[in-house]
């Protein structure tokens, strides 16, 4: 049996996007920047295209930029807050210590050029509290940045709560939702959002495609100089197909997502169950609050990373965090976060499902990983000290 448990890291491209894309390739391949009728072909589809995503989102689709992926959106959202808040005197920015690298490392690197830095708690469910922020919240605050739903532990955060603190604060208020778009509802005007990232190949759309949405009247800081493309504010020439494959999974995504919510939540809730049932495991992030298709727990006792390389030799792919960090000895940044000890944090292990797993998947991954957990701990000398009571449990 070959299980695809990844779909955090990536996700499979769906029919529906590949066959968007196949015409942009050699038929309508214009430059959409092109006044000749092969340019203005494309520019009708990239304007279809922007509109169709907007409206998914609830806003204009003027407010829509196209990206590289979700880190590039991440990072020209923090830096036009940034610039937009020194101009007025303003370099304290608010983010949690859960977020993703691509906002953790953006706003050290903001450090360095004199912001202040406040790193919420996300307390062990994963959740920032909003009556948490309201206090954050000073005068020179210039930007408030939380991630819609945690890319590693699943918890879904308060969007709307916190973002309608930023509101009455005038304080502007990003979300990374590169996670959460395509598996939640969302609509920006209902979330009091002001800038959103997201990420096509997360909702089984390309990967290298992206949208950063900036509320009408937040001037972009580019990234990227040279022609005019993206109303001057992302140059070089739109990548066409990409984009079409992007708003097609996005539409398919979206049409589906009471379906497939209804068809994950069971599964995963089985698993989780099912993976609890191991001695010394605990869940990671809160148990109601996460996304449809996350399950990410501790063993107590084992390293993540043989645990991934036994599971792929049965036809498991899983992770043990994010992908984007997965070169890295060090234990998950948000596992630590959220209070998990160091020699429980590398015994991480992340499933995430999408619609086309089944429950026979299921149950085929709850046997194999108590199997393989089982012959893991029996190599450990850690878990013998366990057992032997020369060492105290942490997970009880």
């Amino acid at each position: 049996m070959n299980i695809y448990a990844d779909n955090a890291a990536t996700t499979k491209m769906s029919k529906a996007a590949i066959e968007a894309m196949l015409p942009y390739f050699d038929q309508i391949y214009g430059n959409p920047s092109s006044l000749h009728s092969t340019g203005q072909y494309a520019a009708e589809a990239l304007f279809m295209a922007r509109k169709i995503i907007a409206e998914i989102l609830g806003c204009d689709a003027r407010e829509i930029t196209f990206t590289s992926g979700g880190s590039e959106a991440d990072n020209q959202a923090i830096v036009s807050a940034a610039s937009i808040g020194a101009k007025k005197g303003k370099k304290h920015i608010i983010s949690s210590a859960i977020e993703h690298h691509a906002v953790l490392h953006t706003l050290e690197k903001l450090k360095k050029q004199g912001f202040e830095i406040t790193l919420l708690d996300a307390h062990e469910n994963g959740i920032v509290r909003p009556e948490e922020l309201a206090a954050a919240i000073r005068p020179d605050t210039a930007l408030v940045t939380i991630m819609y739903a945690n890319n590693e532990i699943g918890s879904i955060q308060p969007i709307a709560e916190l973002g309608k603190i930023c509101r009455e604060k005038g304080v502007i208020f990003h979300t990374d939702a590169v996670q959460a778009v395509g598996h939640v509802k969302i609509n920006v005007v209902e979330d009091n959002i002001d800038m959103l990232s997201l990420s096509a190949h997360k909702f089984h759309g390309p990967k290298g495609i992206g949208v950063l949405y900036a509320k009408k009247g937040i001037p972009l800081t580019n990234l990227i100089e040279g022609g005019a493309q993206e109303r001057g504010k992302r140059a070089g020439t739109e990548n066409l197909p990409a984009i079409m494959g992007m708003a097609a999974a996005l539409k398919e995504a979206v049409s589906d997502i009471d379906e497939n919510t209804a068809k994950l939540i069971p599964l995963r809730d089985r698993l989780i169950e099912g993976l609890l049932q191991i001695p010394h495991t605990v869940l990671n992030g809160d148990p109601k609050l996460r996304l449809p298709g996350n399950a990410n727990v501790c063993f107590e006792g084992i390293e993540g990373e043989s645990l991934l390389l036994l599971l792929d030799s049965k036809g498991i792919c899983a992770s043990s965090g994010s992908a984007c960090t997965s070169d890295s000895l060090d234990p998950s940044h948000v596992l630590l976060a959220i209070g998990r000890p160091h020699e429980v944090a590398h015994g991480s292990l992340r499933l995430s499902l999408s619609e086309e797993n089944t429950i026979e998947e299921i149950d085929y991954m709850i046997e194999a990983i108590k199997e393989v957990v089982a012959y893991l701990r029996n190599m450990s000398p850690v878990w013998r000290d366990l057992q032997e009571g020369k060492r105290s449990y942490v997970i009880q």
